[in-house]
Order: C-alpha cells, then sequence, then structure tokens
C-alpha cells in the first residue's frame, strides 16, 4: 500500500514538475543549472577574448619595443664610447702637463729639481713609510647626535672630512714627506671636504675605508704620530666612536703623482727663480 500510495503522490518527475510550475507561472526561463553553466561559458568566452586581444596588441607592439630598446642599447654604447674617448684625452693631458711641469721644475730648479717635484707631489715617489687603514664602525647609521653634531654631523659612527684632515696633518707633523689617501695624492693646495656623507679629496669623492699612506721614516713616524694630538684623536674615536683603525710600518710605499697643480695667485720670482705657491707650508684644510 505504501508503494502504490509514494507512486499516486508523486506520479511526475521532479523536472516535470518544475517545468509545469513554469508553464502555470507562464515563464519560460531555462532551468538555474543550465542558466549557471551559460553564464560561467560566457564569461569564460569573454576572457579569452580579453586574452586574444592581449596578445595582439603585444605581438603588434613588440617590434616598437625591440626598435626603441635597441635604439636605447646603441645610445648607451655610443655615450659610453665617447666617456672612453674623453678620459683618454685626459689620461693625455695629465701626462703632458706633468711633463711640463717637471720640466719646468727643472728649469728653476736646478740641482734641486727632484725635491722640489717631490714637495710639490707633481712625480710619483717610493720608499719606506707608514700606512693608516681607516673606516666607518660596524653599526655606523644615519640619526642621532652627541658631540661630534657642533659641526653640523651627528654622532654615527661614520668617519668625517675632518677626522680625515686631522690625520693627515698629523701625519705631516710627525714627518711625512708625501702624503696620499685612497691613491689620491696631497699637496699644499689639496682640499678635504665634505659633500653630504661622502669625503672629497680635491673634489673627488673617496669610498671607506680610508687607505692614507705616508712615506718617511716609518717606526719614527709611527710613534710621533701615536703621541701627538692627533694621533691621540684617533684614538678616542676607535674607543667611543667604534671608528676602525690600523697603524702598521711599511718597507714599500707607493705614491702617484698628483692629478693637477694649478696655482692661481702666486707668480715666479723675477729673475728666473723658482715658483712658489701662496700657501708653501704642509698641511690640509
Amino acid at each position: 500500500m505504501s508503494l502504490l500510495t509514494n507512486v499516486m503522490d508523486h506520479s511526475l518527475d521532479e523536472g516535470y514538475a518544475e517545468a509545469a510550475a513554469r508553464r502555470a507561472e507562464g515563464g519560460t526561463g531555462l532551468p538555474g543549472r543550465l542558466r549557471a553553466k551559460l553564464g560561467l561559458a560566457a564569461g569564460l568566452l569573454l576572457a579569452a577574448v580579453v586574452v586574444t586581444l592581449g596578445a595582439a596588441q603585444a605581438r603588434i607592439s613588440a617590434p616598437t619595443l625591440a626598435k626603441e630598446r635597441e635604439q636605447l642599447i646603441n645610445r648607451i654604447e655610443s655615450e659610453t664610447s665617447a666617456a672612453d674617448s674623453l678620459q683618454k684625452n685626459v689620461d693625455a693631458l695629465r701626462e703632458t702637463v706633468g711633463d711640463r711641469q717637471r720640466e719646468a721644475l727643472e728649469e728653476h730648479g736646478g740641482d734641486k729639481a727632484e725635491l722640489v717635484s717631490l714637495l710639490a707631489g707633481a712625480t710619483p715617489v717610493r720608499g719606506q713609510g707608514l700606512k693608516v687603514v681607516v673606516d666607518d664602525a660596524k653599526q655606523a647609521k644615519t640619526g642621532g647626535g652627541g658631540p661630534r653634531e657642533s659641526s653640523g654631523f651627528s654622532d654615527t659612527g661614520r668617519v668625517r672630512d675632518r677626522d680625515m684632515q686631522r690625520i693627515v696633518n698629523g701625519l705631516w707633523q710627525a714627518g711625512a714627506e708625501a702624503v696620499a689617501i685612497n691613491d689620491q695624492r696631497l699637496t699644499s693646495l689639496s682640499a678635504i671636504r665634505a659633500a653630504g656623507d661622502a669625503i672629497l679629496v680635491d673634489n673627488k669623492p673617496l669610498v671607506p675605508p680610508y687607505t692614507v699612506l705616508a712615506i718617511g721614516d716609518g717606526k719614527r713616524m709611527s710613534t710621533a704620530f701615536q703621541d701627538s694630538v692627533d694621533g691621540q684623536y684617533l684614538h678616542v674615536l676607535q674607543q667611543n666612536y667604534g671608528v676602525r683603525a690600523n697603524i702598521s710600518v711599511e718597507e714599500d710605499v707607493r705614491l702617484p703623482a698628483a692629478p693637477s697643480l694649478i696655482v692661481r695667485t702666486a707668480r715666479p720670482q723675477d729673475g728666473g727663480a723658482a715658483g712658489r705657491t701662496a700657501d708653501t707650508g704642509k698641511g690640509t684644510s
């Protein structure tokens, strides 16, 4: 009986019942599942159209981009070649200027030409000496404040231009006959300055660590420098600010010639005497 009752109560399939209900309501829409499938298909079709258009656009613009990239590469290579050519001209002019300077020193310096050339920094030099390597503290960072901020720099553990000034002046005072920082030869006309956090020697930026080479009696110069006020200043930088420094006596030190010696105000004395600069004393400001 229960089976007969179930058949009588559910004589129509669910799909037929749903269709009959829509017809009774006067609707002609599609089933929900079919609508969902059609919507998914339409979305996939739209995505395919977008991807196809994007690929076509990329294919069309690819030659233009490739051409622009090639032009940029050619421009970079051309500018690099021009810069190399200019650098060669600069090097050649420096050699010519150096030769003329040496000739002038020999003409006006007489038997003291070599000594004058050495003191003026116009010729490369070699001999025993001292090596001082100075570097920023390991934890150096920007910001902060402290006792060293009085001249506009913060207490950061970074080596400053005035620190290098004192070190170089201390080496001159200790008996150095020639000094260079990172292969930049110093003369009586040299200047150590700062541009932001960068240290400049004769307007050329240096990168730490800063290697200071000084020619002279290495052992005597080392003792004199470390006992001087400037040597004690370097020791304070190590102890209080973490600045790293190492001093060693070297048996063979080689220094290049100064790149240029331009005297703007001094003139040779009458009678062919050797030219003198306005400031002939050692020291770097």
